[in-house]
């Protein structure tokens, strides 16, 4: 199979890469990506000897870049997004620009191609706050934030493509992804970087909000089994089904790392802030997906490799990084700086 893969130089697209060429060797991926702040090109640098892999630095919003692209490939596995909630609340049009009008761009050209498959990347935010129980592949969507919201609306796009147009489309919801090369501004990689050089956790309110973390390498598992397996028009939920708070997140890091749980610091809450997530996994479970990773491994595993790649995270909080950090934190912080 040949895959075009987009966002192929964030988080979640760069580990996708990685692992669907060393499960898959006799397949290919043309790799594209924007490079914005959050995409980096050494994310990829396994790729640099590899001729199964070609990078091409475009936008999906591009219909001359996108269009021959499509030609070229069996298959499109969409990871172009803009993510963060708390960018969002600061640039919404970014937001509207890539998930959901860059996303139709990307749509159109994959029904004019004609490929076979076309896997879009979202997530349980789409679900909204989750009082109780599980949200299924069914439950209404309900986003309150521009981030989830675009991402809702994208979501929409891609299922009206299947049912106007028959493009063969499937959609997975992934929990909140953590691991390698996660852009240090989301809560994880930011705690643990932050606590390395003793610097302040910001916790949004009392840090009660629930959260289910997903080990990226699962998270990629799925969505692979999912473009292989997953039958066209549906949706798929991708979960660990172990929750944590914020505090809780906080102090498994801090202990990991042995320091002070007084370098956590309550800010004021964010805006609209979804409370809880949680979703009912068994519709992947029944293709055979079960994740590798419990939660004490995942988190494990994401701080030993901050720990060992300092190299990596350290050239990136600073610059454009630490302006986002002081308008985002900067007067909930008290002028501190990560």
């Amino acid at each position: 199979m040949r895959l075009l893969v987009t966002g192929c130089a964030g988080f979640i697209g760069s580990n996708f890469v990685r692992y669907y060429l060393r499960q898959h060797p006799d397949d290919s991926i043309i790799g594209l990506d924007k490079l914005t702040y959050a995409g980096n090109r050494a994310n990829l640098a396994h790729t640099d000897n590899d001729p199964r892999f070609r990078f091409v630095q475009a936008d999906i919003a591009d219909r001359d870049a996108v269009g021959p692209l499509t030609e070229e490939v069996d298959a499109v596995v969409n990871f172009a997004a803009e993510s963060h909630v708390d960018r969002s609340l600061l640039d919404p049009d970014a937001f509207i620009r890539t998930n959901v009008v860059g996303l139709h761009v990307l749509l159109e050209a994959a029904r004019q191609a004609g490929v076979q498959r076309f896997l879009q990347v979202s997530t349980d935010e789409v679900y909204g706050h989750v009082p109780a129980g599980l949200a299924d592949e069914c439950a209404p969507l309900a986003p309150r934030n521009p981030y989830s919201a675009s991402k809702a609306g994208g979501d929409l796009l891609v299922q009206s493509y299947w049912h106007s147009h028959g493009l063969p489309v499937v959609l997975t919801r992934g929990a909140n992804t953590i691991g390698p090369y996660q852009y240090p501004e989301k809560v994880t990689p930011l705690f643990v970087t932050n606590a390395l050089d003793d610097q302040p956790l910001p916790i949004y309110g009392q840090g009660t909000a629930v959260r289910d973390y997903l080990y990226v390498e699962d998270h990629c598992a799925a969505i692979a089994l999912a473009l292989h397996a997953g039958a066209a028009g549906e949706v798929y939920n991708v979960g660990a089904n172990e929750e944590v708070n914020t505090v809780e997140l906080a102090t498994r890091i801090l202990d990991l790392l042995g320091k002070p749980q007084t370098l956590m610091q309550h800010v004021g809450d964010r805006p609209g802030h979804d409370y809880r997530y949680s979703m009912d996994s068994s519709r992947l479970h029944t293709l055979g997906w079960q994740r590798r990773y419990d939660l004490d491994a995942t988190i494990e595993a994401t701080v030993r490799w901050y720990q060992e790649n300092e190299s990596w995270w350290r050239p990136i909080k600073s610059g454009a990084f630490l302006e986002y950090y002081r308008r985002n934190y900067g007067p909930k912080l008290a002028g501190t700086t990560p």
